[in-house]
């Protein structure tokens, strides 16, 4: 162990009275965090014999990616037993409405070794897969101490994140030395990578795999369902704000307030926070700012209101489908912006803030092709919503690029593929 890994853990057991206060804290207002604490220490079920695939999804837009993965691994490797953990309730809940039973899951071990070891001792996998960017120093080292490949899957870094990893080199370049390949979704992701530590030979550049985004018949008659309740029978246009965050969407009903007023036929806003603990809490926002509200869990009609507020789990898929416009929310804040390709996927147009950095390669096809409009304020959002609820041929056309852009871009998911069938 060096010392600067070592440093590290010291460190994190020091700080572990801090992170259990932080839990709890959390479930003062998510309950679902006061459950299941001894997953998060290596207490899971021990597992009899069989060989293990462990692929660890931080929270709900990991875990959304991870999902073709998934099925495909369990196609490809029926032998294996599939280990899907994660950091979050809401990504918790996102793994067991996608895989059910037909995939073991617990929350990941704390970055502390003598979790890690339990958990590596009960769940005994083959091999670890990481979606994006979820590195821990001791799991890592803990993986390759038990000749364990650790793959990072669809991996990014932005130059942001690169920049914090770059003060710690002689913690990050040996944690990267010790994993087997790193397959980065862009040729700039990989550059960092490389970098920072990671021998040439390991890397691999795929593109991004929530392009090989699959849009079933089930979440399609949805989508078609939702559209003919929202729009009802004046055709009502649709403004879906997608996973938005603190201090987001206080600029978007401040947007949707200008919209209302400036077009004959008012849209129905379809406003979904990013977490379920701010549920309520925008709910309150959006009644102190005069508009009309349902919650979609009241199952109320949408008719009467100026705003229908998602507070509901996995419909976010089928809301893609039947909106008008989509903005997705995480870019007029700087959290760097969350999944355009979905509302790509469906031939929508986009419209973000400009805090892109988690998305820079997709944001740049989309923007570059037409697809997809970067507001600046909520003046400038107002503006673009305006323009384009006024503009059918204009929509349409944004709408078809993006269509085109997303089926352009798959096959990240068989690169990837390749990558992990090398290491098993």
């Amino acid at each position: 162990m060096t010392f600067s890994r070592f440093f590290y853990s010291v460190s994190i057991y020091l700080l572990s009275p801090i992170i259990l206060l932080r839990l709890l804290y959390r479930a003062l207002r998510a309950p679902a965090y006061a459950r299941r604490w001894r997953e998060r220490f290596g207490f899971v079920a021990q597992v009899n014999g069989g060989k293990t695939i462990w692929l660890h999804s931080v929270s709900v837009g990991e875990t959304l990616a991870a999902v073709p993965l998934v099925k495909a691994l369990q196609q490809r490797y029926p032998d294996y037993r599939l280990t899907v953990t994660c950091m979050t309730p809401t990504g918790s809940e996102r793994i067991q409405a996608a895989f059910g039973d037909s995939v073991d899951h617990y929350y990941a071990p704390y970055d502390m070794q003598d979790s890690v070891a339990r958990f590596l001792n009960r769940v005994r996998p083959g091999i670890l897969i990481i979606m994006e960017t979820e590195l821990w120093p001791n799991t890592i080292a803990a993986c390759a101490s038990r000749n364990i490949p650790v793959i990072l899957a669809n991996g990014r870094l932005s130059a942001k994140s690169a920049a914090a990893y770059g003060k710690i080199p002689r913690l990050v370049s040996p944690m990267l030395q010790s994993m087997s390949a790193v397959v980065a979704q862009h040729a700039d992701d990989g550059a960092r990578f490389t970098q920072l530590g990671l021998p040439p030979e390991a890397l691999a550049i795929s593109g991004n795999i929530k392009f090989d985004l699959h849009l079933d018949s089930e979440v399609r008659a949805k989508a078609q369902s939702l559209t003919t309740e929202w729009q009802g029978e004046n055709q009502r246009p649709v403004l879906l704000a997608a996973s938005t965050h603190a201090g987001e969407d206080e600029l978007i009903l401040q947007a949707y307030g200008q919209i209302k007023a400036a077009l004959s036929v008012a849209p129905l806003l379809v406003l979904v926070p990013r977490h379920p603990e701010r549920f309520n809490q925008v709910a309150q926002l959006c009644e102190q700012a005069g508009f009309v509200v349902v919650r979609r869990s009241t199952g109320e009609p949408t008719a009467p209101a100026d705003i229908l507020l998602g507070d509901t789990m996995g419909e976010l898929m089928s809301f893609y489908g039947a909106c008008d416009l989509a903005f997705v929310g995480g870019s007029l804040v700087p959290t760097g912006g969350h999944n355009m390709i979905e509302p790509a996927a469906w031939g929508v147009p986009v419209i973000t803030g400009t805090y892109l950095f988690n998305f820079a390669e997709a944001s740049r096809l989309l923007i570059e092709g037409d697809a997809m409009v970067v507001c600046e304020d909520a003046d400038n959002l107002a503006e673009q919503c305006i323009g384009l609820f006024a503009n059918q041929q204009r929509r349409t056309q944004m709408g078809d690029a993006a269509r085109q852009i997303a089926e352009a871009n798959r096959g990240a998911l068989d690169r990837l593929l390749a990558v992990i069938d090398h290491r098993l």
